[in-house]
């Protein structure tokens, strides 16, 4: 399934940022609802019509989701990136800065083995572990029915905020809605400039990018000013946080992120 896109160009949401659950639209942007070309493909009718069921049951289920925690007053922030970019070192610095501040719980998601879940244990958060090798096909992503999965391992009504850790994956992720408020992408400098133009609906999709890292710049060929122009081009509106999450350069300014959307969310503005 994730060898499908949604769209051959822009975000599942429709648009980068600011996106609500309730207000999911197929895009129109493919030949077939949005759902890409396969017109190469002798089945191709029969794979658009398949791929729509699956992004019809999965937003809905990201909906049902998203009024779970809307009920409990939890924020949701889903965690992209690719692989060992730094998301499992940064969100083990981020729940030590949260200490006391906001009850934090993490759907941790890899396709084998708990070592990312074994590495959050014991900073005051609730873990729910999510294997896709187990039951959901090994997919490179979360979806929706997956994280609804972990929802009911964790007590919401105890949380303030719930961070998703997504599957290391630059394209599968992005399309799949979870019943997130908002999504921040995690991306390392040690990557390459051009990513943002070789991904993106990945960076397109992204609320903030977290610039991680960044305490490597001075030994890497990396023309950052170039990298900060490729996001502008896809993402002209994305919050921007460099960080390190081996120095913990950025990381107070990336919780401060996090609590001023979980003021923003307990008044009703986002």
């Amino acid at each position: 399934m994730g060898r499908f896109h949604r769209h051959d160009d822009g975000d599942p949401h429709g648009h980068g940022h600011g996106h609500t659950d309730h207000d999911h639209e197929h895009d129109q942007h493919g030949p077939e609802h949005g759902v890409g070309d396969h017109s190469g493909y002798a089945t191709g009718s029969e794979r658009i019509e398949v791929l729509e069921r699956i992004f019809d049951e999965n937003d809905s289920t990201a909906s049902e989701n998203r009024r779970d925690l809307e009920r409990a007053g939890v924020l949701a922030v889903n965690l992209m990136s690719s692989p060992g970019a730094g998301k499992t070192t940064l969100l083990r610095e981020t729940l030590i800065r949260l200490g006391g501040r906001l009850r934090p719980g993490i759907v941790e998601g890899d396709i084998e083995t708990s070592i990312d879940a074994d590495r959050l244990a014991g900073l005051g958060a609730q873990i729910a572990l999510l294997n896709t090798s187990n039951g959901f096909g090994g997919e490179c992503h979360l979806d929706a029915p997956m994280v609804r999965s972990a929802l009911a391992r964790l007590d919401l009504d105890a949380l303030d905020l719930l961070l998703v850790e997504n599957v290391g994956n630059l394209v599968c992720p992005a399309e799949f809605h979870v019943g997130e408020h908002h999504r921040a992408m995690i991306y390392s400098i040690t990557e390459g400039e051009e990513k943002p133009l070789k991904y993106p609906v990945m960076f397109r999709s992204a609320d903030v990018v977290l610039v991680n890292k960044i305490d490597l710049l001075p030994h890497l060929d990396f023309d950052l000013d170039a990298f900060h122009a490729n996001l502008r081009g896809v993402n002209p509106g994305a919050e921007v946080i460099e960080t390190s999450a081996r120095t913990g350069a950025g990381v107070d300014a990336w919780c401060a992120w996090l609590e001023a959307r979980h003021r923003d969310h307990a008044l009703g503005k986002g």
